[in-house]
């Protein structure tokens, strides 16, 4: 089904390709299997991803277009698991069409689909927080008590491709050990007191409670060693954030949070799903309270540890909110169809049923909007990878080479993909805006429309650049121009 799905969705958007911040990840992958250690300290380089760098690694011996491939298909699976994952939350929670129209929810939003089919890591990572919150779920009403080491090992997963996974995997390490410190675990034994859960008793030994532990910080772990090693910084990956995010005046800072983190969540789901998933949490909580209390726990959490990261210099990006709103395509959910959970003679079970109505209706009224933002995003995705396909066409005729020096760019969009289709380091693909070279290739956009659409970011602004002196024309496509100068 999710593998069905994912094709799918690869035939509806008509596009897929891997954007900035993966393409780095899968050089940097490059850079180890040849035995280099990989530069973080480019300009404007995104945030290291020790497992999408693994990943990179791994798929390295297939060549670099094979690399991309396979990753952009992994994207469009992610995205179909989530919408699974999405569902089996709802029908867990208040119903199979709740669970239904929660997962159809969550993939016909625009941003959602815009991140998915370029490879964001931000779904691979939502899929395994879910499916963390899927399995406690399922093992508390099951069996009566928390999961434990699974959902441990699946959060130490996701930590290795956001940080914001290392506060979950925290607070339900806490959560496992019932707040009690380390060195209390051996009075705890002597007493002989009686676990709370299943999971709490596996803590009662010196082993199992080793075991949580390392899980629960493996993933920070692991990521402050791979910072450390490659650059001799355990906080490079932090530091580095925080100054790229300054240079791109990014949104960040507490003092946004009130007003950024609900505008984020709202581009996302846009009004008639928050309507939906309002009236959801409002009357599950009232009328459901145990089907819905580990949801809306698991979305404040959510939430929170999106503001705390926010306030600690990290951009408010929209695709950091894809945690909190998939928690809220399910209460929309809820709110369409969680009525169908109440007893069938239970008179809270028609006036819910005439709200959820209500809320089809908005969803239904919103659908058109929605196709055409979809297809506006859809087209201008497409128009960057024919952009790009233009840039590679360049490569394979090795118009674009380095052999008489470094690359040259206009921008540094260009710069990750360049380097994984080189098998060079991104050092030697230079962006004139932060850069120069004497001696090289400068490939430069053959129209305005070029210059203007392949940029990283649409709000960046974009400083014209020229062609350096000496360099003479040797190349070119409907998309870019090729000027080399040998030294």
């Amino acid at each position: 089904m999710i593998v069905a799905g994912a094709v799918l969705l690869r035939l509806i958007a008509g596009v897929g390709f891997a954007n900035y911040d993966t393409l780095y990840a899968l050089a940097w992958g490059g850079q180890l299997s040849r035995g280099v250690t990989p530069a973080y300290d480019v300009p404007i380089a995104p945030t290291p991803h020790p497992l999408l760098e693994l990943l990179g690694l791994v798929l390295a011996p297939l060549g670099p277009s094979a690399v991309e491939h396979v990753t952009v298909a992994i994207g469009f699976l992610a995205l179909s698991a989530c919408g699974w994952v999405i569902y089996r939350l709802g029908a867990e929670w208040f119903g199979l069409a709740a669970g239904l129209l929660a997962g159809l929810i969550f993939l016909t939003r625009v941003p959602v689909l815009s991140y998915g089919v370029r490879a964001y890591v931000d779904l691979p990572y939502l899929l395994l927080v879910l499916s963390a919150l899927l399995v406690e779920s399922h093992h508390r009403r099951t069996r009566g008590g928390p999961a434990g080491v699974t959902v441990l090992a699946l959060l130490a997963l996701a930590g290795l491709l956001r940080p914001e996974a290392w506060a979950f995997s925290g607070l339900y390490w806490l959560y496992l050990i019932g707040f009690t410190p380390a060195w209390a675990y051996r009075s705890l034994r002597e007493r002989s007191l009686r676990p709370r859960t299943p999971a709490q008793a596996s803590l009662r030994t010196r082993a199992g409670f080793a075991r949580v532990t390392l899980l629960a910080a493996a993933a920070p772990l692991v990521w402050v060693l791979s910072d450390l090693l490659v650059t001799g910084d355990p906080l490079w990956s932090l530091t580095n954030t925080q100054h790229t995010a300054e240079t791109l005046d990014r949104v960040t800072g507490i003092a946004n949070v009130p007003e950024y983190i609900p505008r984020r969540i709202g581009e996302i789901l846009r009004p008639p799903v928050l309507a939906g998933a309002a009236l959801g949490g409002v009357l599950s909580l009232l009328w459901l309270r145990q089907r819905a209390l580990l949801g809306a726990i698991a979305g404040v959490i959510a939430v929170i540890v999106f503001a705390a990261f926010a306030s600690a210099g990290l951009p408010i990006n929209t695709r950091y909110a894809f945690p909190a709103a998939a928690i809220l395509c399910v209460f929309c959910g809820a709110g369409a169809f969680g009525w169908l959970r109440l007893p069938a003679r239970d008179p809270r079970r028609r006036r819910w049923m005439l709200a959820g109505i209500l809320v089809l209706v908005a969803l239904l009224a919103y659908v058109p909007s929605q196709y055409h933002a979809a297809h506006r995003e859809m087209s201008k995705l497409a128009r960057e990878h024919s952009i790009e396909d233009d840039l590679l066409a360049l490569v394979r005729d090795h118009a674009i080479n380095l052999r008489c020096g470094p690359v040259g760019v206009p921008n540094h969009a260009p710069v990750p993909l360049l380097a994984l289709y080189l098998k060079t380091s991104p050092r030697n693909i230079v962006s004139l805006q932060s850069g120069h070279i004497a001696s090289g290739v400068y490939v430069d956009p053959a129209s305005k429309e070029v210059e203007e659409d392949y940029v990283l970011d649409s709000h960046d602004p974009v400083e014209p650049v020229s062609v350096p002196p000496g360099f003479t024309e040797s190349a070119a496509n409907r998309s870019w121009l090729v000027f080399q100068r040998c030294a």
